[in-house]
């Protein structure tokens, strides 16, 4: 059964189309007298999809200009409040003082930070083995009283480890520091601009510890991890080693599986938001939103993230129902 709802913006007329599937079409369709544009900035995190999602949207209304831009998700949440992009993208959850200043977020997709390190570790065997856990990536990032491979690894090896995190205000180091209970502010280690300078900083240094998005640890053509990282297991259940219901890192669709099954710690699983500065009356922007909530949805896998439950999506949607 499929229900039509109309949506009156600014005097255009745009069709909310709720479908059974999350991957069926939701938005209008086709709009050839849909003209005007949209400014997104933020987080990293949901870059690479946003910029999927631009392309198949001006694909749909060619008419339609869209500046994008990625700067973490601090810049993505202060450009919106600040009005001065009309979406921000931001991979955390929105903070109750954000939600107060009018921050209204709508969850678009999922994914994950993992812990990277350098291929050719020389410990890289038994990181692999025994993976880390949350207490010793405390111990890592937080207290800072693991300074040797052998530490984590509960040997005599007296390897140093070289600790990196994110200098700029972003989703990925929060919902990292998150997991062992932080923030990110509290996160130890060299300070590295961005996610692709991270991954490069872990690429350059054999004994590199560090946190990405997906979309940066892995290869998006082979799906394997990229060149010269290693995706470090997370010992979940504190035990010592990976099981084999724990290991799901060889291949990024491999790791997608897990997610959605909630096989991996949430966090570092997070769900990825478009936020806007109270409830949008630009149609181009409410039309922009009804796609990536609608048929957007289908290219979220492809790209290397995981959908979003349809009754989240729908509740997603009730937010635009406001402008009627």
């Amino acid at each position: 059964m499929m229900s039509i709802a109309l949506l009156l913006c600014g005097g255009l007329f745009l069709s909310m189309v709720s479908c059974g599937g999350a991957n069926q079409q939701r938005d209008s369709g086709s709009d050839d007298h849909l003209s005007g544009s949209i400014s997104i900035s933020g987080a990293f995190a949901l870059y690479p999809l946003a910029v999927k999602w631009t392309e198949e949207f001006q694909k749909i209304h060619p008419n339609v200009k869209i500046d994008l831009s990625a700067g973490g998700a601090g810049k993505g949440m202060t450009d919106v409040l600040a009005d001065v992009v009309d979406l921000g993208m931001v991979s955390r959850e929105v903070y109750s003082p954000e939600l107060e200043r009018g921050a209204l977020p709508f969850a678009t997709a999922k994914d994950a930070v993992v812990i990277t390190i350098n291929a050719s570790n020389p410990l890289a065997g038994e990181l692999k083995k025994h993976g880390i856990s949350k207490d010793v990536a405390t111990k890592i990032w937080i207290t800072g009283e693991y300074t040797t491979w052998g530490q984590v690894l509960g040997n005599g090896d007296r390897t140093p480890i070289h600790v990196y995190t994110r200098s700029d205000a972003c989703g990925a180091a929060e919902t990292f520091a998150m997991w062992m209970g932080k923030k990110q502010e509290d996160l130890l280690g060299t300070a590295v601009f961005g996610d692709p300078g991270l991954a490069s900083a872990i690429q350059a240094d054999k004994l590199g510890i560090g946190l990405n998005n997906i979309g940066y640890a892995y290869d998006e053509k082979s799906r394997k991890p990229n060149a010269g990282l290693m995706i470090c297991p997370i010992d979940a259940n504190n035990d010592g080693m990976i099981d084999e219901d724990e290991y799901f890192y060889d291949t990024k669709d491999d790791f997608i599986a897990a997610v959605a099954e909630d096989k991996y710690p949430s966090p570092p699983a997070r769900d990825l938001y478009l936020v806007s500065h109270g409830i949008p009356t630009n149609p181009v922007v409410v039309a922009f939103l009804q796609f990536v909530l609608g048929e957007g949805q289908k290219y979220n896998v492809p790209a290397g993230y995981i959908n979003l439950p349809e009754d989240k999506l729908q509740k997603e949607l009730e937010q635009l129902k406001a402008n009627k």
